[in-house]
């Protein structure tokens, strides 16, 4: 039986579709919103096998929604533009809208707090009495970071306490909606008299949200 007229085009449309679909792919797609990885950092950062990541990378490539370039025996990856995590932040707010199943993950998975909005924090940021944390890595923070972020790495964030005044707000961040660093460190924050919140969505929501980061 011959196809309708206008099949050509909606094959081309699924093929975006189909580089959304798999789980793997989005995750990888999550990792590279926070900046340029090489498919060995892709491989452990995602924990996913190697050879995975580099095939998941390669669907991903064809769907042009990433590109890589190759240093020596290195190959890195990073986010074709800027409309890639606009499209992935429009696509999780659709999918928690619609999805009772996605809500009920992330709520058995992540340790959720109310947190400050990317714009509400963009309009902040010149404001001395907020502080903006990245409880990240210092490898990742060095790649892209917050505008103004100052690096405390969760796994610092007790002995640097002293670092923090009282009368401020304290705004913590990590890698995406699903990361748990940035509530641990809100926690943590909260219990030694720091008034705190995280950043919804954290870098991935940043940059969904159409802000820009800083890379040095």
């Amino acid at each position: 039986m011959a196809g309708f007229p206008e099949e050509p085009i909606y094959q081309q449309l699924a093929r975006i579709g189909k580089a959304f679909a798999g789980p793997v792919r989005l995750r990888l797609l999550d990792v590279l919103t926070e900046g340029e990885r090489t498919v060995e950092e892709l491989s452990e950062e995602a924990g996913i096998a190697l050879k995975n990541t580099s095939a998941q990378l390669q669907q991903l490539r064809a769907a042009h929604l990433v590109t890589s370039r190759r240093e020596g025996t290195r190959i890195y990856y990073r986010l074709a533009d800027e409309r890639v995590p606009l499209f992935l932040g429009q696509l999780r707010d659709f999918a928690h809208e619609r999805l009772a199943d996605l809500r009920d993950a992330v709520s058995e998975h992540i340790d959720s707090l109310e947190g400050v909005t990317a714009d509400e924090l963009a309009g902040r940021l010149a404001d001395p009495n907020t502080i903006v944390i990245d409880v990240r890595s210092a490898d990742s923070y060095a790649e892209g970071h917050l505008p103004g972020a100052v690096s405390l790495p969760l796994e610092e964030l007790r002995d640097r306490l002293d670092e923090l005044p009282h009368d401020v707000e304290i705004v913590a961040y990590c890698g995406g909606p699903y990361c748990v660093v940035s509530p641990r460190a809100v926690r943590l924050l909260r219990e030694h008299g720091r008034r705190a919140r995280p950043l919804e969505g954290g870098i991935t929501g940043w940059r969904g949200s159409g802000h820009r980061l800083a890379d040095h």
